[in-house]
């Protein structure tokens, strides 16, 4: 497309983002800041990047914390597998790059937790190589300026949307131009109701020739939400909790849960066997990318102190230090209602 990357690149330096702290940093930080903006908007991405980079400066540093350090600081930004590829990755980075970030698009992409267009990233806006991104903002610009239509999950759809993002890669100017895409679709080619009016490629966009924004891109097709139930068992004695490690794969992993039971019958012959009795608090819902679970707090009061720290994955914790551990947001929410 004629100028299109020009356009964009003057657009940048002029109403483009630019105080955005991973902007000009080093690969390091403009990978965790990749990782942490996976659907998560900035404004939540930026303080948690602050106080990972205040934590962990450096590739080697992140890869000498361990998990439970990694997953505190991650806790609350939900989708905990980026954070263990993350420590994977940085782990690997050290063991096979002798702790320098790949500057090589193949060896960055083999990282744990890093696909096409993250490496991508990394290498256009840390080393300004050639090469062209296509996350979910990129998508929409896209697919509005080409009227691809389709949804950009389906494999023909998101196959055009690479070529598109290919064919349009400026011979220089990369990282700019990089950047420029991201804000366009992060400040004016949005979702609903985009600022058409402020986009300095409208003239050849088709979608807005067909007046058709809407309908570009496609939404993904609509599915039911399955939905499940769930209680958590919260043991107290004297301010203290017990929290369970949940295993290092699937929902949550390696995060710290109050006993969970997907039966409540269950959770309540659990509290039996502990000696207690439980008071059911209100129940919530917690909703996931597929599905979304009806939580139902059981608060027991024990007189006594079951030994069941002893066991491997089970500690007791004084509830205010709880909430500083690596726990997930709708524990959280239950811990705080404690406090």
């Amino acid at each position: 497309m004629k100028n299109f990357a020009l356009r964009l690149i003057d657009w940048q330096h002029s109403h483009g983002r630019h105080g955005l702290p991973w902007q000009g940093a080093d690969a390091y930080r403009v990978w965790l800041s990749e990782i942490m903006l996976q659907q998560t908007q900035v404004v939540t991405v930026i303080p948690y990047f602050q106080r990972f980079v205040a934590h962990f400066p450096d590739v080697t540093a992140l890869a000498a914390a361990s998990q439970d350090e990694v997953l505190a600081l991650w806790s609350g930004l939900g989708y905990y597998s980026r954070a263990r590829n993350l420590h994977r990755a940085a782990q690997q980075i050290v063991e096979r790059h002798g702790g320098i970030f790949p500057q090589d698009f193949e060896q960055i992409q083999a990282l744990p937790g890093i696909g096409r267009s993250t490496a991508a990233a990394v290498c256009a806006l840390a080393f300004h190589q050639r090469h062209a991104i296509l996350d979910g903002n990129v998508k929409r610009v896209l697919a509005r300026h080409a009227a691809i239509a389709g949804w950009p999950g389906d494999k023909r759809v998101e196959s055009q949307l690479w070529q598109e993002a290919e064919a349009r890669l400026p011979q220089d100017g990369v990282a700019i131009y990089t950047q420029a895409l991201m804000d366009m679709g992060a400040t004016v080619c949005l979702r609903s109701r985009p600022r058409c009016a402020a986009c300095p490629v409208q003239v050849d966009c088709a979608a807005l020739a067909q007046d058709k924004t809407a309908d570009f891109p496609a939404p993904r097709p609509k599915k039911a939400v399955p939905e499940r139930a769930a209680t958590f068992v919260l043991l107290l004695h004297h301010g203290e909790i017990l929290l369970e490690k949940r295993p290092s794969s699937g929902i949550w992993g390696g995060l710290w849960c109050p006993p969970q039971f997907d039966d409540a019958a269950a959770a309540q012959r659990y509290v039996a066997q502990m000696g207690g009795e439980g008071r059911e608090l209100a129940t919530f819902i917690h909703t996931f990318t597929h599905f979304k679970l009806h939580i139902t707090p059981l608060r027991v009061d024990m007189a006594r102190q079951p030994l069941l720290a002893a066991e491997p994955g089970r500690v007791w914790l004084g509830v205010v230090d709880a909430l500083a551990a690596a726990i997930p947001t709708p524990v959280r929410k239950m811990l705080t209602g404690l406090v």
